[in-house]
């Protein structure tokens, strides 16, 4: 039917109907502004998962300590006005929670790629937060060998429970038949370290005090934003910790 109407149009009619028609062919049904939408919600979803869920599946964001302070200080932050001193005061704690779990993301990764999961490896270290435990094929084998990970090398820090994203990680590698080698590797390139090292590693946060400041912010005993000289004071404090 297509095929005749343009035959009609190129022996009866000017040129431009064809040219017209073929124009709406090509057009995208899609326009880039739906497309720009559809890519900052699905950048928003990796954000969250990179950020929230060091235990998927809970959408309370409360099961874990780190998960509820970070939950809270975003959502305490949208509601300051963006560039004043308590929105920069919460943005250095939020991006030093966000660099422990970059640092222990980046240890996994490394090790994956030395294993040889060169391509794989950011699919590996994809957990969602629609993770179930139902469909894990061997979590208590998975469990067992996080506690290793934990106990005997420096990935995680010994103070804390380690994130029970890395489980669903350690389920993969078991099905792989490669669970076994990652921990020898881990063992080999990050050997436990005692706590003096630790502190000095960055890769811990001071959750306490950081859940302290925040309950003092919800409650309303955090000072007013414009207070630029005591505020700047604890912004040095912060950095100086995050140094």
């Amino acid at each position: 039917m297509g095929a005749a109407f343009r035959k009609f149009c190129a022996q009866y009619c000017c040129c431009c109907c064809c040219e017209d028609d073929d124009d709406d062919e090509k057009r995208p049904i899609l326009g880039n502004d739906t497309l720009e939408y559809f890519n900052r919600e699905a950048q928003k979803r990796r954000d969250q998962e990179t950020n929230l869920w060091s235990e998927p599946g809970d959408p309370s964001h409360s099961e874990r300590d780190d998960d509820r302070a970070l939950y809270n200080l975003l959502q305490i932050r949208s509601k300051k006005r963006q560039g004043s001193q308590g929105y920069r005061r919460l943005s250095v704690d939020i991006e030093a929670m966000r660099e422990v779990r970059r640092e222990v993301r980046d240890k996994w990764k490394m090790l994956l790629e030395n294993l040889g999961f060169m391509a794989e490896a950011e699919s590996l270290l994809t957990v969602s937060a629609s993770a179930s435990y139902d469909r894990m094929r061997n979590a208590p084998a998975a469990r067992t060998l996080l506690q290793t990970l934990h106990s005997e090398t420096s990935i995680f820090n010994s103070n804390e429970p380690p994130p029970e994203r890395y489980l669903f990680i350690l389920d993969r590698l078991i099905y792989l038949d490669a669970a076994e080698d990652f921990v020898a590797k881990a063992r080999r390139f990050y050997p436990p370290r005692d706590d003096d090292d630790e502190e000095e590693s960055g890769l811990t946060i001071n959750l306490p005090l950081l859940l302290s400041r925040m309950n003092n912010t919800i409650s309303g005993g955090e000072e007013d934003d414009e207070d630029e000289g005591e505020g700047s004071g604890r912004d040095e404090d912060l950095v100086s910790r995050m140094s």
